[in-house]
């Protein structure tokens, strides 16, 4: 898997390398290359594995926010600090965004 350059999975770098590694197997297929369409499934299923790996971190990051904001929400709400709760709720919402646009199709 090709991560980023802090080492964590990413969804665009994942694509590319699934993108392209279909490309190199089509090239391969295409001109019976054996070592082309090697690689090319190679590169597809890393590109494949660190997309889902990066959906999977959005995904549970998303649910510590949301966890999180609750919490921060409820806490503010019973003891009368406004700006906590409503930075609760916004981290709270933050959370739930993430989560949806992270989860599995």
């Amino acid at each position: 898997m090709s991560y980023n350059n802090n080492g964590e999975p990413n969804k665009t770098t994942g694509q590319y390398h699934s993108m392209k590694g279909n490309v190199v197997e089509t090239v391969g297929n295409l001109t019976g290359a054996q070592s082309w369409q090697q690689s090319g499934k190679e590169e597809h299923a890393q590109g494949e594995a660190e997309y889902q790996a990066a959906q999977a971190k959005g995904y549970a990051e998303g649910t510590i926010d949301r966890l999180g904001g609750k919490k921060d929400a409820v806490v503010g709400a019973v003891t009368g600090d406004r700006q906590q709760e409503t930075s609760g709720n916004l981290r709270h919402d933050k959370g739930q965004a993430q989560q949806e646009f992270n989860k599995n199709a």
